[in-house]
C-alpha cells in the first residue's frame, strides 16, 4: 500500500507543469495497458459507475476520457469489466452503504480477472473513516483518491501498474485548477462545465464543504474556451455546474459575477440553451434575474432549493434567509419572469422541526406552486453539525409529513405542468423513447419531458412541437 505526497514527483523525468504531466503519465499508461492487451490476447474494457450529482456525473466523463485515452474501452456491466471505478456521493449515510455492497459483488468478481483493477474515488473519500474501512475490509481496492486531485487519474494508474500495490492519494484541500484534460461526453449534444468547485456555506447538515472544500472559481476565458470547443463539436445546451453558482467569481483576481459571466457565455455561437445549478437563494442577485429575463438562451427553468419552510429551521439550517426572504425572491423572479419554472429541494423531519415548522413548509409549497420539488427526509450525516443537534424527531412522524408533503407536491406540480398543454414549444431531442417504437423524447426550456413521433435522426436537434397531451409530468405531443 503506498500514499503519496502531492508534493513529491515520484518520476523525475516527469514535466512538473500541469497538464503537461499528466499527459506524460497517459503515454506512460498507453505503453502499460498495452503489454497487459497483448498478455491477456484481448482488449481490455472500463465500466464507469457514478453516484449522486452532476458535478460527480461531470467528473465521470473526465475519468472516462482518460480511460479511453490509455487504451481501454467502455463496457456497460462492470463485473465483466477490467477497471471498474466507483466515483462516490457522501450526501447521505445509505449512500456508502451502497457502495459497501456493490464492492463485496466485485471482489469475488475480481478473483474470476487477474486483470481486473478497483478504483474509489469521489465525496465518499474524502472521510477518513472510509479509507480505513476499505484498508481493512477490501483490501483488494487498488486506488482511492479523492475530489481534489482527480486531474492525477493517469499518474495514479501508472503509480498502481508499476508498484502493484493499493495506491492511496486523498487531499484534504487545494486552490489548483487543471485545465484542457480529455473529457469523454456522455451526450454529443449536451454537456456541463464545471465554473467552479467547492462550497463556503457550511449549512448545518450538508457535509459537502468538509468533502469538496472552499469555494475555488475558474478562470472565466477558460470556461468560454471550453464552451466554444464544445459549440464547435456540435453541443447545443451547456449545464453550468456548481455548489452554488451565484457566488461564482468571488475567489478570482479579477472578480466577475455569475450574472456577467453569463453574458459572456451567450455570446458563444452555437449554443442555444443554457443552464445552471445549483443556485443558492441568499446569493442570486436582481442583476441575475435581469439577465435571465431578457436572455434568449438561458432555460426557463430556476432550481431554487427551499429546504424548509420555517424561518426559524432554516436559522438552525444556517441557510441565512427566512420565509418571507425566500418568498419575496420567488416574487420577484416571476415578475421578470413570467413563464419561468421554479423546482426546489425540501428536507421533512430535520432536528427539532415540529408540526407548526412543517406546516409552514406545507405553505410555501402552496404560494410558490413548483413544477417539481425533490423530497427528502432528513438523514443524519456524520460530521455535520446537524448530526449532534438534539430533537432528533421520530422516524414515525417524519415519514407522515414526507407523506403528506409528497401528496401536496405532485397534486400541485400535475397542475402546474399542464398550462403548457396546447401550445407550440421548442424541444431538445435527447433519445429514442424506450417505450413506445416510432417516439423520441425531447426537453422543453422549462425542463419538462414529451414524447413524440419521431426517429433517432432527430437526436441532438431543436424542433418545435404542440403540446397535445398533459400526462401529469410529461406531455404527448406533435412535431409541428
Amino acid at each position: 500500500m503506498s500514499t503519496m505526497n502531492p508534493e513529491i514527483s515520484l518520476y523525475k523525468e516527469a514535466p512538473l507543469s500541469e497538464p503537461e504531466r499528466q499527459y506524460y503519465f497517459m503515454e506512460k499508461a498507453k505503453i502499460l495497458i498495452q503489454e497487459l492487451v497483448q498478455k491477456a490476447g484481448r482488449p481490455l474494457t472500463f465500466c464507469v459507475t457514478t453516484f449522486g450529482c452532476q458535478m460527480n456525473a461531470r467528473d465521470s466523463e473526465k475519468l472516462c476520457g482518460i480511460l479511453k485515452n490509455i487504451g481501454y474501452i467502455e463496457q456497460e456491466d462492470e463485473e465483466k469489466a477490467d477497471f471498474v471505478i466507483y466515483n462516490t456521493c457522501t450526501v447521505r449515510e445509505n449512500a456508502n452503504q451502497r457502495v459497501y455492497g456493490r464492492l463485496g459483488q466485485l471482489g469475488k468478481a475480481k478473483k474470476k480477472n487477474p486483470y481486473m483493477i478497483i478504483g474509489l474515488c469521489g465525496c465518499m473519500m474524502q472521510e477518513a473513516e472510509v479509507v480505513e474501512k476499505i484498508k481493512k475490509s477490501y483490501r483488494f481496492v487498488d486506488l482511492i483518491f479523492g475530489t481534489h486531485n482527480i486531474y492525477k487519474f493517469a499518474e495514479l494508474i501508472v503509480s498502481r501498474l508499476e508498484s502493484q500495490r493499493m495506491i492511496i492519494d486523498i487531499w484534504k484541500d487545494t486552490d489548483k485548477i487543471v485545465e484542457d484534460l480529455p473529457v469523454e461526453r456522455k451526450y454529443p449534444f449536451k454537456s456541463g462545465v464545471n465554473i467552479m468547485f467547492g462550497c463556503n456555506n457550511f449549512c448545518s447538515y450538508c457535509i459537502v464543504p468538509y468533502v469538496r472544500g472552499r469555494e475555488r472559481s475558474r478562470d472565466p476565458r477558460a470556461i468560454i474556451r471550453e464552451i466554444e470547443k464544445l459549440a464547435q463539436d456540435g453541443v447545443v445546451e451547456i449545464m453550468l455546474l456548481g455548489q452554488n453558482v451565484n457566488s461564482y467569481g468571488k475567489t478570482l483576481d479579477e472578480p466577475m459575477s455569475f450574472a456577467q459571466l453569463l453574458q459572456e457565455v451567450e455570446k458563444v455561437d452555437g449554443i442555444e440553451r443554457i443552464r445552471f445549478m445549483t443556485s443558492h437563494p441568499k446569493d442570486l442577485s436582481d442583476e441575475l434575474i435581469e439577465v435571465m429575463a431578457r436572455s434568449e438562451k438561458i432555460c426557463r427553468h430556476l432550481h431554487l432549493p427551499v429546504q424548509s419552510g420555517s424561518s426559524r429551521i432554516l436559522k438552525k439550517m444556517n441557510r441565512r434567509y427566512t420565509k418571507e426572504q425566500y418568498l419575496a425572491l420567488v416574487e420577484k423572479i416571476r415578475k421578470a419572469v413570467p413563464d419561468i419554472s421554479l423546482t426546489t429541494d425540501i428536507i421533512v423531519g430535520f432536528p427539532g422541526e415540529t408540526e407548526e415548522d412543517f406546516l409552514e413548509t406545507m405553505d410555501v409549497v402552496k404560494r410558490v406552486r413548483y413544477d417539481s420539488a425533490f423530497t427528502f427526509i432528513y438523514s443524519k450525516r456524520t460530521g455535520t453539525p446537524a448530526a449532534v443537534m438534539e430533537d432528533q424527531v421520530p422516524p414515525d412522524v417524519i415519514k407522515n409529513r414526507f407523506d403528506r408533503l409528497l401528496k401536496e407536491v405532485q397534486h400541485i406540480s400535475s397542475e402546474v405542468c399542464a398550462i403548457h398543454q396546447g401550445t407550440t414549444q421548442t424541444v431538445l431531442v435527447e433519445s429514442v423513447n424506450d417505450h413506445e417504437p416510432g417516439m423520441v423524447t425531447g426537453r422543453l426550456s422549462n425542463n419538462l419531458l414529451v414524447h413524440f413521433p419521431g426517429d433517432e435522426k432527430l437526436i441532438g436537434t431543436l424542433v418545435n412541437v404542440y403540446l397535445d397531451e398533459c400526462k401529469g409530468f410529461y406531455y404527448i405531443g406533435t412535431r409541428v
